[in-house]
């Protein structure tokens, strides 16, 4: 048994050898002791990293746990498809997403002006509250880019109840610091302790549950002994699910992939394509400065799949350059640009401010929706419990 190693290499072939390394404990010892943070984090998979940018895709960590475990690996295909679920609820609800980052806008406007509030984010950021264990994973974060998933959920109880600040402000946090940063899952999981996704229902961490899930390393007290649910506003109502663009054959057609989708397993109809071509967001995860660990892991990622699809010199382009490179390929000839679907987030609002400047130069842009997406997000319509029940069967 291995725990997580670090810094995590950023390759395909990583990935698939952690996968099949985990694979064997993903049935029973996974849900036996799936909660426990301890050192090394021999307990969970470690795929989040990969799983986020898919250089493993979803649906091949669900296949290949089916064929080794038939039966008994519901806990770990659960938490699989929990990432798929806040995906597809947020596809159908980008307001949440414009929400959050108006709320981080406010709350970093507050941090400029109220030095109390400033002192207590600095000071929870940093790790130096006093608050046992709460410190610890603030620093450990920042050092690894990786906390344990029951950690988040602890840090993100106290952040809200004990230390009463804007969650927004922690969800940014995490986001700049997570290798496996998410702008569906993270900001979904913080609304959801704070009791703003599903109405009237927190996450209060204790000491007790921290102390047993620790083996003892922490036991914080002064914890918060009510929680109250942060005032919510209505959900929007759902907007349809995206269905994706197809390929118009014919055309002179370059790949563009992203952070968001580096598998690089291009439909049949892209076997022949032509330039592949790079885009990155990374620094528009927050509006503070993201962690070197963060963007050192994409840009590994992005030199993995470069090599792995034969072209170690595909030129990379960052969302501030999108005239150039909407200009890069009119000089090739380019009719056609295909890329992943890129769920809501920095890649997202990137691709649709590329749009006009292609169809200005006469490129069409075709956002390709994998058939695991399309097939799970029209579900992610109430709780998970009902979607899971759609996807996996109950």
């Amino acid at each position: 048994m291995t725990g997580l190693p670090l810094p995590l290499p950023a390759t395909r072939a990583a990935a698939t050898a952690r996968l099949t390394n985990f694979l064997p404990r993903a049935g029973l010892p996974y849900a036996a002791r799936r909660n426990e943070d301890l050192p090394g984090h021999l307990h969970v998979s470690g795929l989040s990293p990969y799983l986020r940018h898919r250089l493993l895709t979803e649906a091949e960590v669900i296949d290949a746990t089916l064929r080794t475990h038939p039966q008994g690996a519901e806990k770990f295909l659960a938490e699989v498809w929990w990432r798929t679920y806040w995906k597809g609820w947020l596809e159908r609800r980008p307001g949440i997403w414009s929400a959050y980052r108006q709320g981080l806008t406010a709350a970093l406007n507050r941090v400029q002006t109220e030095s109390g509030l400033r002192q207590q984010w600095e000071a929870a950021c940093s790790g130096t509250t006093g608050i046992d264990g709460f410190d610890h994973w603030a620093q450990e974060l920042a050092a690894t880019g990786y906390l344990h998933n029951h950690a988040r959920m602890w840090f993100a109880s106290i952040w809200i109840f004990t230390l009463r600040l804007p969650w927004e402000l922690g969800a940014d946090f995490f986001l700049r610091h997570l290798i496996d940063g998410d702008p569906a899952s993270n900001t979904l999981s913080w609304r959801w302790v704070g009791g703003l996704h599903t109405p009237g229902k927190i996450y209060a961490a204790t000491a007790d549950n921290i102390a047993k899930n620790t083996n003892g390393r922490f036991r914080p007290s002064g914890l918060a002994r009510t929680c109250p649910p942060l005032p919510m506003q209505p959900h929007p109502a759902p907007r349809a699910t995206p269905i994706g663009d197809a390929l118009h054959p014919g055309l002179s057609t370059a790949l563009l992939l992203h952070e968001d989708d580096l598998a690089g397993d291009t439909p049949p109809a892209l076997a022949d394509a032509g330039p592949l071509i790079f885009l990155t967001t990374t620094t528009r995860r927050s509006t503070l400065s993201v962690n070197p660990i963060v963007t050192a892991f994409v840009d590994d990622a992005l030199t993995d799949t470069a090599l792995r699809l034969g072209q170690p010199e595909a030129p990379r382009f960052t969302d501030a350059a999108l005239e150039a490179l909407a200009d890069h390929l009119a000089a090739q000839g380019i009719a056609q640009l295909a890329t992943p679907y890129a769920p809501i987030g920095p890649t997202a609002a990137a691709l649709q401010r590329l749009e006009p400047l292609l169809d200005a130069r006469g490129i069409r842009l075709a956002r390709l929706l994998r058939d695991h997406d399309a097939a799970a997000w029209p579900h992610a319509t109430h709780g998970f419990f009902r979607f899971r029940e759609a996807v996996m069967g109950g």
